[in-house]
């Protein structure tokens, strides 16, 4: 028995279990995949709008081409970025920064229209691959981790959108023309839409926030 006053002797804790419950991680990213699904195709609809400015009456739309090719490739790299989103808020993936490279979808799908292959010989439809290529260096600009390469890549690619806005009078042969209201306005929508895929495209390349093994159950 203990003596009088004596403190109690600790009893023994029973070992505590790690029950972990099912892995939801893949349920719980839906709404950040279904979010980006969205904006990705908001953005490409207005994007095609500018490019239909550019083509003037040649535009075509098709279902496969548009909804498909454009719409639909867009989806897919907005998805991807929520996911990349969902994955950098709950700690990382492996390989998880791989998917700054998904803008290069943009440029890759349309190439399934038939037809578009052929094309590319006269320089037509390489725009999508332009953007793409621009938007992962002003992701990078955005939220790399070396400050000095970061402003490198930012002046390279935000040189590269202006100059690839700046040519749109040239390319849409003389229809589009900065002077008057309605080509300023494309230069806008054109110049806002790259910097948007850019912000959107940095998600990759920001600090992974960390985080418990609960938090991720």
């Amino acid at each position: 028995m203990p003596e009088p006053g004596a403190t109690p002797p600790l009893r023994a804790q029973p070992a505590v279990t790690d029950e972990r419950r099912p892995d939801s991680r893949g349920i719980a990213a839906t709404p950040s995949i279904l979010l980006g699904v969205v904006l990705g195709i908001t953005w490409a609809a207005g994007f095609r709008a500018f490019m239909a400015e550019i083509a003037g009456r040649e535009s075509t739309f098709g279902w496969y081409p548009t909804f498909v090719a454009v719409l639909g490739g867009a989806g897919i790299v907005g998805g991807l970025l929520g996911w990349a989103d969902y994955v950098r808020r709950t700690g990382g993936r492996p390989h998880w920064r791989w998917l700054a490279a998904s803008p290069l979808i943009l440029g890759l799908l349309p190439l399934t229209v038939p037809g578009a292959i052929a094309q590319l010989s006269q320089g037509i439809g390489t725009a999508g691959m332009a953007v793409a290529l621009v938007a992962i260096g002003l992701g990078y600009a955005f939220g790399g981790r070396r400050t000095w390469l970061r402003v490198v890549v930012g002046v390279i690619s935000a040189g590269a959108a202006v100059a690839l806005v700046a040519f749109t009078p040239l390319i849409s042969e003389g229809r589009i023309s900065f002077s008057d209201p309605r080509g300023a306005w494309a230069a806008t929508l054109a110049l806002g839409s790259i910097v948007v895929l850019g912000l959107a495209t940095s998600i990759p390349f920001r600090p992974v926030v960390p985080v418990t093994a609960n938090d991720r159950g």
